[in-house]
């Protein structure tokens, strides 16, 4: 979401300085690509990237592609194949092997509702979303950027003339919470439509507002989650200190829980270094359906707080991550804050946290359903 984000606001800014732009969608891979389907990256036509296709080796011939789109004023399906080791006759060194498939729409500012309107719609409502871009693999119906459905919202490009299924279709990826590729019959011509889930971004709420809390607020909002600060003290939970958060709140664990919603994508870090706020905090969230409750400190620390609630159970020790964080030999507060990120990213993504180099299947394996 953090690229979509970046995507909108980069828009907003070529809009405002009169600049045409184009926005490009990897639709498709087959075999190994650094981006995987979802990947987006907005051209302006001077040549300012917003997000990231790949890992930098087809930027430049990305470039290329979304001008002529956008001089032609017509979506643009580009095919990137390494598969052939000759890859050079395509201007780029993929350095994967595999094909890429990326659809290049121009932005028309003056549409009520365009692909960058859609993103924005997306991004303006904290709620899981699917989202439809149709293409063509053989053809030359590119449609782009065309419908976005949440379970009770509903917002398109232009009218359904040729899929009436689509919106079951993308009401099936809200259910499963899983992206799909599916083929449609447009007249004459097969549509390939890439259904992909969205979830919102990590809301990560740090209970503590000491200056190891600091490095923790700053790798996640690069990362694009949106945090919050809680603490008692109001020397500490201040907008100086934290110029990144989203919101601060000063409040007792009752009021801070008063405050805030929970949802599946939202993590607890309980890090006051004050024994009993945490120790109430922990109380009121272990009842809660929060995904993610990090204790810092010491494992005994965690057992004597839930022995002191009477809640000291294999199921309470297994669901709250105390020490939080991956071992990965962190001293600083830095590292820490990069230990916690890393396991809460592998815990709300249903990751191992294994070492990359012992998986033995593909990375992305199950990341995408092909029907």
């Amino acid at each position: 979401m953090k690229e979509i984000a970046d995507i909108i606001k980069a828009h907003a800014q070529a809009r405002k300085d009169g600049k045409k732009t184009a926005l490009a969608t990897v639709v498709k891979v087959e075999g190994s690509s650094y981006r995987r389907p979802g990947a987006r990256m907005l051209i302006t036509e001077d040549g300012i990237l917003t997000g990231a296709i790949s890992g930098g080796c087809l930027e430049g011939d990305a470039l290329r592609k979304a001008l002529s789109a956008i001089h032609q004023q017509e979506n643009k399906l580009v095919t990137y194949d390494s598969m052939d080791e000759d890859d050079a006759k395509f201007g780029v060194q993929l350095g994967c092997n595999g094909i890429v498939y990326i659809l290049f729409e121009p932005i028309f500012d003056d549409q009520e509702v365009n692909p960058i309107t859609i993103l924005a719609e997306l991004e303006s409502k904290r709620k899981n979303a699917a989202l439809a871009v149709l293409f063509s693999l053989e053809g030359k119906k590119q449609i782009g950027t065309y419908m976005l459905l949440r379970q009770h919202d509903q917002f398109k490009n232009k009218e359904n003339e040729y899929f009436p299924s689509l919106s079951d279709d993308l009401q099936q990826v809200l259910a499963e919470k899983k992206s799909t590729f599916l083929d449609y019959n447009a007249g004459k011509e097969l549509i390939t439509a890439f259904l992909e889930f969205i979830s919102p971004p990590i809301a990560l709420i740090i209970a503590g507002a000491g200056n190891d809390a600091q490095p923790l607020a700053n790798i996640a909002d690069i990362l694009g989650w949106n945090v919050t600060i809680a603490d008692g003290r109001l020397t500490h939970a201040t907008s100086q200190r934290f110029p990144k958060a989203n919101q601060i709140l000063v409040a007792k664990p009752g009021q801070l829980l008063q405050q805030i919603t929970i949802d599946e994508n939202t993590a607890f870090v309980l890090m006051t270094h004050n024994y009993n706020y945490d120790l109430k905090l922990l109380d009121l969230l272990l009842p809660t359906n929060a995904p993610y409750i990090g204790s810092l400190g010491p494992k005994k620390k965690l057992i004597r707080m839930l022995d002191e609630l009477n809640l000291n159970t294999d199921q309470n020790q297994s669901r709250v991550h105390g020490p939080i964080g991956l071992d990965i030999g962190a001293e600083t507060a830095e590292e820490i804050a990069i230990s916690i990120v890393a396991e809460i990213k592998a815990v709300l993504s249903g990751a191992t946290a294994g070492r990359l180099k012992e998986k033995i299947a593909p990375i992305h394996v199950h990341e995408i359903k092909n029907n």
